[in-house]
């Protein structure tokens, strides 16, 4: 449970780190992918999308930090986003020719590690509770006292 955990408090801060990034920062953080944004309209737009998005995102792995019940979900939610990031990327790269080393594909590595680690911090979480699953058994009748019966 401590190495899923940890796995989302590391998610959790890039996600939070990133999303306060693109709120205080839009321009640059726009300009590290190539991307300009040219009107009110795209630095807002990049404001809740870039960073609202993330920060919502990291405020839900900081609250499954504290449930026990969401750190699964919290998982598989890392697992899905990232994983679909990392392959939608690559695909791309594929598709257009390649990728240069920029930030992009410092994210496609970040992507593929964090998802790899979520991926395996999940098995873990699972094989763990079958080696601890309890086998139900069934109530044993009670047995009869003798002094239930002596007077009969």
């Amino acid at each position: 449970m401590l190495f899923a955990r940890l796995v989302l408090l590391v998610q959790a801060l890039v996600w939070g780190g990133l999303g306060l990034l693109y709120w205080i920062r839009p321009y640059e953080m726009a300009n590290l992918s190539g991307m300009l944004l040219m009107e009110p309209s795209s630095v807002s737009d990049a404001r809740v999308f870039y960073g609202g998005h993330q920060f919502a995102l990291a405020l839900f792995l900081v609250f499954a930090l504290r449930r026990r019940l969401l750190v699964r979900p919290a998982l598989i939610l890392v697992i899905l986003v990232q994983l679909t990031l990392t392959l939608s990327r690559l695909l791309i790269a594929w598709t257009e020719g390649g990728m240069e080393w920029d930030a992009q594909l410092a994210g496609v590595v970040y992507r593929g590690v964090i998802s790899a680690l979520a991926i395996f911090a999940l098995y873990w979480l699972e094989r763990q509770s079958r080696n601890r699953a309890v086998v139900v058994r069934e109530p044993e009748e009670p047995e009869e006292r003798k002094a239930d019966f002596e007077g009969l």
